[in-house]
């Protein structure tokens, strides 16, 4: 969340900034610093009152010492008055404070002078685009009529256990699957990122401290008799291991990696652009994280999209790098880049991975701080990125590879996978 003294200080700049994404700010930023003034103004009130209290009960304490003992009950009626005054005053406060945090929660991120303007995922910005599309023959088919072909990932079977979005993957579809994440990690910790294994529930807490909650709160899966949720990414459990922490600045960078299953509702979504992989409910996917110092986030951001293409890279897929505008950008987001697959045979690109900086939004949640000097701290900054989520990569691979004798394997999977070639 936005920290309350820069939107004091920043007030008319952030709303011009928040305009970016298509909202108008100023009514939320206002009322955040007038809910803040007076917790302020209760905050000074019950410093005075406790001040008084201190002062009288050691006067009272030299009365009783010194033999005085009327005048040290008549002042004890009073500090009676003073712990009612403090007790009801420290009420107000609390009340206070958690009315503030209740409208910076719900205030987004500011995105950076480089976000584009705009309403829809349509006006994302292209920056980038690699490789060459494969000129297929006329027989080419979409991945899910090829999943059945060849009999390596199951809709039906997911659907008769669970409910739609929640497939089976078999025989060389599940090697397949294995593959891509062993791969994935491989690449991560090779490149400096320690690799987590996370649990896949999370508390309430750690969904706020990740700004998951309440901004996604309905897109979530909910345990209601442990209060606790399944994580839609490993961006929560992972950034959620240094909640509350204060690091030294010689620990910095922290960059990890890990994969988990993901679990995300996203109800109401038909038609042909949910088809197959392209939307589920449960998904695996691998992430990398950073916690960084906040004079090198920016240059962590561009490290974390060279590493990504490297990998797309090595799977030789076709894809574009696009810089997300205002109103498609992720509400704890100050800048996000998404890569794009392109899927040839549903002619249509497939986003597979999103990289984002998020400032100190997140590491004030989470009350992330490293001391930059002997008594000074400050709030870090935190990034994740997908590296990468699976289905689309699979279903772009598919599609990509397929041929009239079956689907070839991209060279760098081969030693993974154990085989060249689904027949």
């Amino acid at each position: 969340m936005l920290q309350i003294a820069a939107i004091r200080e920043n007030k008319e700049a952030f709303a011009q900034a928040l305009t970016k994404r298509n909202i108008d700010a100023m009514p939320m930023l206002e009322q955040a610093i007038e809910v803040d003034e007076r917790r302020r103004s209760l905050q000074a009130q019950l410093d005075e009152t406790l001040s008084q209290s201190n002062k009288l009960s050691k006067q009272i304490g030299e009365l009783f010492k010194s033999g005085k003992v009327q005048e040290a009950n008549e002042l004890k009626a009073q500090t009676g008055e003073l712990k009612e005054s403090s007790k009801n005053l420290a009420e107000q406060l609390q009340t206070a404070q958690n009315d503030l945090q209740e409208l910076l929660y719900n205030i987004p991120n500011v995105p950076q002078e480089s976000v584009p303007a705009g309403s829809t995922d349509e006006d994302n910005e292209v920056v980038e685009e690699h490789g060459v599309v494969p000129v297929l023959d006329e027989q080419a088919q979409p991945h899910w009529e090829l999943v059945k072909k060849y009999d390596i990932i199951d809709f039906e079977l997911g659907n008769k256990i669970t409910g739609a979005g929640f497939p089976v993957y078999k025989n060389k579809g599940a090697r397949l699957q294995r593959a891509l994440i062993n791969y994935f990690l491989d690449k991560n910790t090779a490149a400096g990122y320690q690799e987590m294994q996370v649990p896949h529930l999370v508390n309430e807490a750690s969904g706020y401290g990740t700004g998951q909650l309440p901004d996604k709160e309905g897109q979530m899966y909910h345990v209601g008799n442990d209060d606790l949720y399944l994580i839609p990414t490993a961006e929560v459990p992972i950034t959620n291991l240094y909640r509350g922490d204060l690091l030294e600045e010689k620990d910095l960078p922290i960059a990890m990696t890990g994969y988990t299953p993901c679990f995300r509702r996203e109800a109401g979504s038909y038609g042909a652009h949910v088809r197959g992989l392209n939307r589920l409910h449960q998904f695996d996917k691998v992430e990398i994280l950073r916690i960084e110092h906040p004079d090198k986030s920016d240059q962590a951001l561009d490290d974390m999209v060279s590493h990504v293409k490297n990998i797309l890279d090595e799977l030789k897929l076709p894809y574009r790098i696009l810089r997300l505008c205002g109103g498609d950008l992720g509400f704890t987001s100050t800048l996000t880049y998404d890569f794009e697959v392109y899927s040839t045979a549903q002619e249509k690109w497939l986003e597979v991975s999103s990289v984002s900086n998020f400032k100190t939004f997140q590491a004030n949640r989470l009350k992330l701080r490293f001391r930059a000097g002997e008594k000074q701290t400050e709030l870090l900054h935190t990034l994740n990125g997908s590296a990468l989520a699976l289905p689309r990569i699979m279903a772009g691979i598919l599609e990509n590879y397929q041929t009239a004798d079956g689907i070839k394997i991209p060279e760098v999977l081969v030693p993974y996978c154990g085989f060249d070639m689904i027949q």
